[in-house]
């Protein structure tokens, strides 16, 4: 994994970025399935008005999120905006993402009785600036459970955003970007036919 530095460069509206992190230590962040539902409900409310969600995968110790920070032009509500200093851009999408951690951090430690820090910081975000290091991601983040060998075949892991985007039924994921993106859905099949469950990303995850 990328050595965190202290202060890494802060999200920026209209870029696209690899969104990772995991617990301190290796340590599990998701024990029982009511821990990954809580996290998706956190994770809608804090930060799913200011980005678009191109995929996500939440395992045991670890999770990848695939996003764009939505442009200024794209936020209508009153939440979404600063103060007068700085008006129409988004209320500071880093510390959005450090509220969707931070809360869910409480509340797994009081439900576990457990103290201290749950995640490694700061929180891994890696810019997403060219097409094929798109495509290599939503495929690599789609096939991560069968990579670490908590599946046989990734398109078993519930948590996860591939069903969502293969199915027809309504979702808060940018399903209609991803499949334009990739040229459909025979694209999009096309491209998880490349195996990339051995393949290392820059996450390190």
């Amino acid at each position: 994994m990328p050595t965190n530095t202290t202060n890494p460069p802060p999200l920026q509206p209209g870029q696209t970025y690899h969104i990772y992190n995991r617990g301190v230590n290796r340590e599990p962040i998701f024990r029982e399935q009511d821990n990954y539902r809580y996290f998706l409900d956190l994770y809608t409310h804090h930060v799913g008005d200011i980005v678009d969600t191109y995929a996500y995968c939440l395992l045991g110790n670890h999770f990848h999120f695939l996003i764009r920070v939505k442009e200024p032009s794209g936020l209508t509500t009153p939440k979404d905006l600063t103060s007068a200093d700085q008006p129409g851009l988004p209320l500071n999408p880093s510390q959005r993402f450090s509220n969707l951690f931070n809360a869910y951090a409480r509340a797994f430690n009081k439900r576990n009785n457990r103290t201290g820090a749950l995640f490694q910081r700061p929180f891994g975000r890696i810019p997403v600036t060219t097409d094929g290091y798109f495509t290599h991601l939503l495929v690599y983040i789609h096939q991560n459970p069968q990579k670490h060998g908590l599946v046989e075949e990734y398109r078993d892991w519930t948590y996860s955003s591939y069903n969502a985007l293969v199915g027809e039924s309504p979702t808060r994921l940018a399903h209609a970007d991803v499949l334009e993106y990739l040229g459909g859905p025979a694209g999009f099949e096309m491209a998880h036919r490349e195996d990339m469950t051995s393949l290392e990303d820059e996450s390190g995850l």
